[in-house]
């Protein structure tokens, strides 16, 4: 029946919008705690999201960089073969030239050696043997015959030592040709492959920083679904929080337009002095007398109101209200009764009756853009 009353008023008290004082700022406080942390992983996450793009960019830059340096490294290799099958080309050469020079200096030596003979014959036997020799003949032209026969033999070696030894000196200056542009071939290839050894040294750093920003784009993709995970679940937070607000809110206006019961009217229970007053030293143990009063008052002024638990406990342990309720420091200050004199003192007085707040039911800390009666270090509404 209460249930339903209640539920009658809180229409009621929402459709004619009745000014509320008092809001339900610990929510409040959670909720706007959830929105900024929820601001901050957006940010967080778009900062990851700009360095994804940024090592995306960076790779695709060392990607093509590595594809440069492939066909360098292809050309390179290529005019390496080829100079190599050059000078293989030339070792070829310069073997068949050197057999070429062998060969033409043997006819040199050869011939040079039979043309020596003819003329050592010719010096050991003098002009006795010419002699003998045009006198064998039987006419006077087989004379002239003999004669022209020996002046053409001389003359025959004479040219043919000329031209092999020029056949020499052709095929030798051939070799060293050969054998000058063999070790130019040389020189070109141990260039050739420093330049291969240097492209592939580029080649493989350019693969291990590719390798390095895939592994770094990766964690960062994980960054970014674990931020997207958590935007996630923090918007269903932030949503739960805000239909909890709101209920809060009608559960403020809703407590400042209800019936109030008079002190006269409440029966505490044994206990409720100890509850009231450990209560009291959790949140304003740290406070001004008068601000222990405030946080006594204010449990007093929900037990009072038709729309908060009828009971001291029921006020306390009522859910998500107390942060000392939900955190155990209650508990642990029950268990060993750390309220003070001076707690006890403003429990008595706000069962008493007495309020120095008016009819506020919430308080907490203060926060910009918060207004209301301060007093210590909270603000009560």
């Amino acid at each position: 029946m209460r249930r339903k009353l209640s539920a009658v008023i809180l229409a009621m008290v929402l459709s004619f919008c009745i000014p509320f004082s008092c809001l339900a700022l610990t929510t409040k406080e959670r909720l706007d705690q959830a929105q900024q942390q929820r601001n901050q992983t957006a940010n967080e996450m778009n900062q990851s999201k700009d360095n994804l793009n940024n090592l995306q960019g960076q790779q695709n830059q060392l990607q093509g960089a590595l594809q440069n340096l492939n066909n360098q490294l292809t050309e390179v290799s290529e005019n390496l073969a080829e100079i190599e099958d050059k000078i293989h080309i030339k070792e070829g050469e310069i073997a068949e030239t050197t057999a070429e020079l062998e060969n033409a200096q043997k006819k040199a030596d050869d011939q040079y050696a039979a043309m020596k003979k003819r003329i050592q014959y010719l010096y050991e036997n003098g002009d006795f043997g010419m002699m003998e020799l045009l006198l064998k003949a039987n006419q006077f032209s087989d004379m002239l015959n003999y004669y022209e026969y020996i002046e053409a033999l001389s003359n025959y070696d004479r040219k043919m030592l000329v031209e092999y030894r020029q056949t020499r000196d052709d095929i030798a200056v051939r070799k060293q040709t050969l054998e000058t542009e063999q070790e130019e071939l040389a020189q070109i290839k141990v260039q050739q492959e420093a330049e291969q050894s240097r492209v592939s040294g580029l080649v493989s750093s350019t693969s291990n920083s590719i390798a390095a920003y895939a592994d770094q784009i990766s964690v960062t993709e994980t960054q970014i679904s674990q931020y997207e995970a958590s935007i996630k679940e923090q918007d269903k937070n932030i949503a739960a929080l805000k239909k909890q607000y709101e209920e809060e809110l009608a559960m403020s206006r809703l407590a400042q337009a209800s019936a109030k019961r008079d002190i006269s009217q409440v029966t505490f229970a044994e206990g409720d002095r100890k509850l009231l007053a450990n209560l009291i030293y959790c949140e304003a143990g740290a406070e001004p007398y008068e601000g222990k009063v405030a946080v006594g008052a204010v449990v007093i002024n929900r037990l009072l109101s038709s729309v908060y638990p009828d009971t001291v406990t029921g006020v306390i342990y009522q859910n998500r209200q107390f942060s000392p309720v939900g955190s155990g420091r209650l508990a642990l200050a029950l268990a060993e009764d750390r309220a003070t004199a001076a707690c006890y003192q403003a429990a008595d007085e706000a069962m008493s009756g007495v309020s120095n707040v008016g009819n506020c039911v919430y308080f907490r800390t203060p926060i910009e853009g918060l207004t209301g009666l301060s007093i210590g270090g909270h603000i009560f509404y």
